[in-house]
């Protein structure tokens, strides 16, 4: 392409205009780029600052933390006093009375069973004379979606590990394997919960405890296997008012959960049979029958045992529910009924 002397002036005119604009974006692009090593900078110092509140945290919090075994299997608890008291879930100490207790630093102790309360999945085991440090234990009642949650347990059998996430939600109502023990409340966090792990401790980055991890989502689609990023702990108001009741009586006297008084069955997804009724409590002074059968509580189908002990685990004792049920000649029939106290242990 041929062009004239003008026309290359012109050029080079451009050209040079090209220069000084590239020089003064170059400038610019010097003076940004230096902010941006000022802004990496903090950051970078913001972040060694958080690593280290993490590394405090574990160091902190480990010697608190502790292996449970058996002969059937193994789990973590947390030393809950001064005294050798370990709060720890049920699942993990059922079925035995004695236990070989593991401190982070791998000394061993014999651990006796104080008691437990099934229905909320925790228990109690003792050492006596270990010196064992006690955990601090948070207000759970304060925590917020997104606050930092840091899981320290025995997954797989794998002594002190640390996992870290956040606190992702809080749900109400969970049903745990087997849907014979629901949870009235737990914090959801995205710390990866594994098995081991349950009876151990999430804390928050103050190295208080926030709650037990008690059991990681399954995916059906998955065939059964974990869902990644979704744990479960019962909350550690829960833990701190149960282990308490434990510690001080071997049982728990005020469980805060709602009763009908009752004993079911299943009847195939039909609703829940009554199999016996307790004279003087709520199904009885309403007027429910042995035989009847439960279909719903507040609105709520009850097709399931699991389903009527998730609606129970919903509501407070005191609260006033209307239950429909069948009677055996298949009337039916909508019952006013005030929930009670369960027991306890």
């Amino acid at each position: 392409m041929r062009f004239s002397f003008r026309q290359h002036r012109r050029r080079l005119a451009v050209l040079a205009a090209v220069a000084v604009a590239g020089a003064a974006i170059a400038g610019a692009s010097l003076a940004t780029s230096s902010g941006h090593s000022s802004t990496t900078g903090t950051q970078t110092v913001a972040g060694v600052a958080l690593q280290d509140s993490f590394v405090n945290v574990v160091q902190s919090v480990s010697p608190s933390v502790v292996q449970i075994e058996d002969k059937t299997g193994l789990g973590s608890g947390i030393v809950f006093d001064a005294a050798g008291d370990i709060v720890t879930n049920n699942h993990v100490v059922t079925g035995a009375k004695s236990f070989t207790v593991t401190t982070s630093s791998g000394k061993q102790y014999q651990g006796k069973l104080v008691g437990a309360f099934p229905p909320d999945d925790l228990a109690v085991i003792k050492v006596s004379g270990a010196g064992l440090k006690p955990a601090k234990f948070a207000d759970s009642s304060m925590l917020k979606v997104g606050d930092l949650a840091i899981a320290i347990g025995n997954p797989l059998g794998l002594q002190s590990s640390v996992t870290e996430g956040i606190v992702s939600a809080f749900r109400q109502a969970v049903p745990e394997e087997g849907g014979n023990v629901t949870l009235p409340s737990v914090i959801q966090t995205s710390a990866a919960i594994n098995p081991g792990n349950s009876g151990g401790a999430l804390v928050d980055i103050q190295g208080r405890v926030i709650g037990i991890p008690t059991l990681g989502a399954t995916d059906p689609q998955l065939g059964g296997g974990s869902a990644p990023g979704i744990g479960f702990a019962i909350p550690s108001n829960v833990v701190k008012d149960i282990a308490g009741q434990i510690v001080a009586d071997g049982k728990v006297f005020d469980s805060h959960r709602a009763f009908l008084g009752i004993r079911v069955g299943e009847t195939n997804g039909n609703g829940v049979i009554v199999g016996s009724v307790t004279p003087g409590q709520p199904a009885a002074n309403a007027g429910m029958h042995v035989g009847d059968v439960i279909q719903s509580v507040d609105g709520t189908p009850t097709p399931t045992t699991s389903a009527l002990s998730t609606v129970l685990a919903s509501h407070k004792p005191g609260q006033k529910v209307s239950v429909v049920v069948r009677h055996q000649d298949g009337a039916k029939t909508t019952l006013h009924v005030t929930l009670g106290t369960y027991p306890g242990s």
